[in-house]
């Protein structure tokens, strides 16, 4: 009775994530090409067949980019809040858009889908928390900074996919120029480093068995930087970069300690449980 979770792509090249049980899952985003998500999924072993809806953060492309021709292949109802669908420019039949509010869960099967706001230069932008059996994973990422809401979700989850962005003196020293590091590290733009390690130290629960650090910028940050960075203080929880150019493993979130949980491997769409 757990929660199986992968990054599709994670980066301003595209968002995707999958988080699902046994019977239903959801996308939350979905700004890689449907053909690239069909790809990943089956090199995961993850079935389409039990993707229900994709749940939309904000409008910009990087994390909307392939919903028009996912929705349409596969008749899926996508999650979104009006001012993003009028932001957006999606091209969505009349029966796909549902609105979702703030707070108020929407149950997908068995699987409950929490939004809540958070700052981001979007029109109504929203990060999730995603729960079934009372395991809780969130997706947090595109976060100018760490509001209350982004503080008190983070303390509940099993795991979580994080936005680690950019290391500050990366970005000071590098080759952006100067109105988009403003806008980078302005409260509305991403978390550095530094801001996503101090959510993980002060605010993580005694539970959260993984933790994907997430939305890396290819040009101020650097994968072995953050994983180090997070590992010496991981005391327990598995430290994932979920990566800018291909897939992450699948992640079985089960509510128990890393050290007492079982693997699983997936075969033909179905979740295999190891006995030892």
């Amino acid at each position: 009775m757990a929660l199986f979770i992968a990054s599709l792509n994670s980066g301003s090249n595209g968002n995707c994530y999958y988080i699902g049980n046994e019977r239903d899952a959801v996308l939350i985003d979905a700004g890689i090409s449907c053909r690239e998500t069909e790809r990943r999924m089956l090199r995961l072993g993850l079935s389409m067949k039990k993707v229900r809806a994709i749940f939309v953060s904000h409008e910009h492309s990087d994390h909307i980019s392939g919903i028009t021709v996912l929705s349409k292949k596969y008749d899926l109802p996508v999650y979104i809040t009006p001012a993003t669908l009028q932001s957006s420019g999606l091209h969505l039949a009349h029966h796909l858009p549902i609105p979702f509010s703030a707070h108020e869960p929407v149950m997908i099967g068995d699987i409950a889908v929490l939004a809540f706001p958070k700052f981001h230069d979007a029109a109504h932008a929203h990060s999730f928390m995603v729960e079934y059996n009372d395991v809780k994973v969130g997706v947090l990422t595109d976060i100018g900074a760490a509001c209350e809401h982004v503080k008190k979700h983070f303390s509940q989850c099993h795991a979580a996919f994080l936005e680690a962005n950019y290391d500050e003196e990366m970005l000071e020293k590098g080759r952006y120029p100067y109105h988009l590091k403003r806008r980078i590290r302005g409260g509305l733009g991403h978390l550095s480093n530094t801001q996503a390690l101090e959510i993980f130290i002060n605010h993580r629960s005694p539970h959260l068995s993984h933790l994907l650090l997430s939305h890396l910028s290819r040009d101020n940050n650097r994968p072995e930087l953050v994983h180090e960075l997070f590992s010496q203080h991981a005391n327990g929880t598995e430290i994932i970069v979920a990566s800018r150019y291909e897939e992450s493993a699948v992640y079985h979130i089960s509510g128990l300690p890393l050290a007492e949980q079982k693997p699983v491997t997936i075969e033909n769409g179905q979740m295999q449980y190891s006995l030892f």
